[in-house]
């Protein structure tokens, strides 16, 4: 073994020990580094379906394919929630939903909360974030990703305007950087005018490379949540050319949803998401776009001599929603799952996961690991060689991803609770192969709840609720409900 400095050989034994590596495997990961780059890609709204490698048929992800054939795909892995802001407090705080201190959209990050930005940080690491935030409302606030733990941030300036690609400004740290040739850019029917302004997506993805190239020489941890592919609907022309001569059906979108009146964000933002005409071939291009830009973040990482020394992981928030007009059922989004965003259904919270680390974690693997995004905490801190807060609800991945499966710890359960307008109180945990159901038919109200009961071994899709079947299941699994809903 190669002489190593007092703090690589710790990160070392740190490795060996909580991952199970032979001595072998740690020399190689000492060798390219005890504190590996990490990056933390995250599509928005993208169905477990939408991506090659889960089945997608329609749509080209060759890029992000190919990080499942060098790493890890994930089949068993969930969403923080089925909605955006929550999704991303999970992820970043390593809470379930019933612990984090954002379980709705709307709400906003409890600025005590620590975040695996902030504790990387501790431990010498560079820290962005670009793209979609979604916890804060201002880059001034105390709980914007600046206060956060992240030393960079670029993106925009609350989870309303993130829905919008054209932006008339967006947030660079403190900085607004102002794109006047977005301004008024919406065409008579509320389309955006053809080859004109500057697509916020494209933006991220120069920021992205930016930023690597400026922390090539230091451990760095960026978080590229990008805000594709969920509505508004739109993309620059070349992305739609691969699939513009396939005759999809298509439903034209009108203009709806989105920012409302008097938010203050400009012109074009007064009216909601755009119109769009083809909106199947505009889905299909934004993620085909995104794939692209994981392509070159790829390509960056080999120019740079990194690869074998970052690990890059790819995910989205939750399930796939068909506000911008697409048909989530011609594409299959969902996977065949039941539900899609809004339900927790698997449909609306399982989604797509790959860990790709060239050279370290051994190529075309395929775990069946029920996971979820509150264990990203305590896997980034493991591979930082950091202690884990103890006070969290995420289990490290480290072992899986290393490929020591018998050393990995199991959850006793997830959990997951939602509640949308006057829709019932819906409550979930999954415990090994079955997911119990409490719903309550409206909350706070002195409605009987009843429950719903799955296999997902036999019975994936959800089909047969078999709770009648199970009563001494229901008992023990509805206990977990309980402990776990401290809320």
């Amino acid at each position: 073994m190669e002489s190593l400095t007092a703090r690589t050989f710790l990160g070392c034994i740190v490795l060996l020990c909580s991952s199970c590596l032979t001595t072998k495997e740690a020399t190689t990961v000492v060798k390219k580094n005890t504190k590996p780059n990490i990056i933390y890609i995250l599509a928005d709204d993208m169905g477990y379906g939408d991506v090659g490698v889960y089945g997608q048929e329609k749509i080209k992800t060759p890029n992000i394919d190919r990080l499942a054939r060098e790493g890890i795909k994930f089949t068993n892995h969930y969403a923080g929630q089925t909605v955006c802001s929550p999704s991303r407090c999970a992820l970043m705080t390593g809470m379930h939903m019933g612990n984090a201190s954002v379980t709705r959209n709307g709400q906003l990050m409890n600025p005590d909360d620590v975040t695996v930005a902030e504790l990387l940080k501790k431990a010498d690491y560079t820290t962005g974030i670009i793209g979609k935030w979604g916890l804060s409302e201002g880059t001034f606030a105390k709980n914007s990703p600046n206060q956060q733990g992240f030393d960079h941030y670029f993106g925009f300036q609350n989870q309303g305007f993130a829905h919008f690609y054209y932006p008339e400004y967006l947030w660079r740290n403190q900085t607004k950087v102002v794109y006047p040739e977005n301004l008024n850019i919406r065409d008579k029917d509320g389309s955006y005018m053809v080859g004109k302004g500057t697509y916020s997506h494209d933006e991220f993805a120069k920021e992205s490379l930016e930023f690597i190239r400026n922390n090539k020489d230091k451990p760095f941890f960026l978080y590229l949540p990008f805000a594709i592919p969920h509505a508004e609907l739109t993309v620059p022309e070349d992305s739609k050319e691969p699939y513009k001569n396939l005759n999809w059906p298509e439903t034209p979108h009108k203009v709806g949803g989105g920012a409302q009146k008097g938010n203050g964000y400009g012109s074009q933002y007064t009216d909601g998401y755009c119109a769009q005409d083809q909106p199947n071939l505009t889905y299909a291009g934004m993620i085909s776009r995104m794939d692209k830009n994981i392509g070159r973040i790829i390509a960056l990482l080999k120019e740079l001599n990194l690869e074998e020394n970052t690990i890059v992981m790819f995910a989205s928030d939750n399930g796939p929603s068909n506000e911008g007009g697409q048909d989530i059922s011609f594409f299959n989004s969902s996977g065949g799952l039941r539900g899609k965003k809004r339900d927790l259904y698997e449909g609306g919270i399982r989604i797509p996961f790959i860990v790709r680390w060239k050279g370290v974690v051994k190529e075309n693997q395929v775990s069946d690991h029920v996971s979820a995004f509150w264990d990203f905490l305590p896997t980034a801190c493991e591979l930082a060689a950091i202690p884990i807060p103890d006070h969290i609800d995420g289990i490290s991945l480290a072992p899986t991803i290393f490929g020591r499966n018998n050393f990995q710890k199991k959850h006793k359960y997830l959990y997951w609770n939602w509640e949308h307008g006057k829709n019932p109180y819906y409550e979930a945990v999954r415990v090994n192969d079955w997911k119990l159901f409490r719903i309550t038919p409206k909350k706070g109200e002195n409605n009987p709840s009843y429950f719903e009961l799955y296999n997902l071994k036999n019975d994936i899709y959800e089909t047969t609720n078999v709770a009648d079947k199970h009563p001494d299941l229901i008992t023990k699994y509805a206990s977990y409900l309980d402990e776990a809903s401290t809320k």
